[in-house]
């Protein structure tokens, strides 16, 4: 398209130029005319002199239209490089734009991919750190059973407990203190499942760790948490002063006198025992 543009107009100005110096010769036909009427009448010896003048008058039009014609094509040249140039500079430019959003993708996915392969390898360490804290507390726990049946006669397991049923009727405190002396506490009942599964258990009734010995009415268990399950028996606690702790039948619990004598359960939480030797 340039080239057709630069072509037409070095037309159109050629014939310009040409009208311009037909013009010019139209002109100086006519002064030569009257010039030469003139000069045949008053100045004879002079028309040899007239005649170079108009020739360099004449040559120096022409140079100077051809001037301006070269400067107008210089022009027209250096318009046409230069929006040949800028039209190559934006399609580089583009060109470099699309590059760079490309390498940004690139680096995007490269950064994602880290990432995926830094979180797989933290599972994998996670796993691997899991896994030994799992043998060690499988071991640990193989030791604590040890214990538990090592000299313990009447101790059974369940649930990751150990349990004592005693066959002796004793006092709250006394049968508290059985327990603590063997490193285990009265039984914590905290679900509907554990207390099913001593529901079975062939006793009337049996001390368990609960107490409002501190505060009456506000009902913990002996390692200080606070009641989450309650199965007490309709009516109970009743509230009679001096009924502190709590026995466990099969219909429920109920308050009785801590100096009362019943049979007891003691529990040795094997897990809580590991993880306060692993702390």
């Amino acid at each position: 398209m340039s080239d057709a543009i630069y072509d037409d107009v070095i037309r159109t100005e050629s014939e310009r130029v040409a009208m311009t110096v037909a013009i010019y010769e139209s002109a100086d036909r006519v002064r030569d005319h009257d010039f030469r009427t003139e000069t045949n009448t008053h100045q004879p010896l002079q028309w040899a002199g007239s005649d170079s003048v108009k020739i360099r008058s004449r040559a120096a039009v022409v140079c100077l239209v051809l001037l301006c014609v070269l400067l107008l094509t210089a022009v027209i040249m250096l318009c046409v490089h230069i929006h040949t140039n800028n039209t190559n500079y934006t399609q580089e430019t583009h060109q470099m734009l699309t590059n760079i959003t490309n390498l940004t993708e690139v680096r995007n996915q490269l950064l994602t991919q880290i990432n995926n392969l830094t979180d797989e390898r933290d599972q994998l360490l996670t796993n691997n750190s899991n896994h030994i804290q799992l043998n060690k507390l499988s071991n640990q726990v193989k030791n604590e059973l040890l214990k538990c049946f090592n000299g313990m006669d009447g101790w059974f397991y369940y649930k990751f407990s150990c349990y004592y049923i005693s066959s002796v009727k004793k006092s709250w405190t006394e049968s508290g203190k059985y327990c603590t002396e063997r490193g285990a506490d009265l039984i914590i009942i905290n679900n509907s499942e554990e207390r099913n599964f001593f529901e079975r258990v062939r006793v009337s009734g049996f001390w368990i760790g609960l107490t409002d010995s501190d505060v009456e009415g506000s009902w913990k268990w002996v390692d200080g948490s606070n009641m989450t399950s309650r199965f007490w028996t309709s009516g109970e606690p009743n509230g009679k002063r001096k009924e502190n702790c709590a026995v466990s039948y099969s219909s429920g619990w109920h308050d009785y006198p801590c100096s009362n004598k019943y049979q007891w359960i003691c529990e040795k939480n094997i897990l809580e025992r590991t993880f306060i030797c692993n702390a």
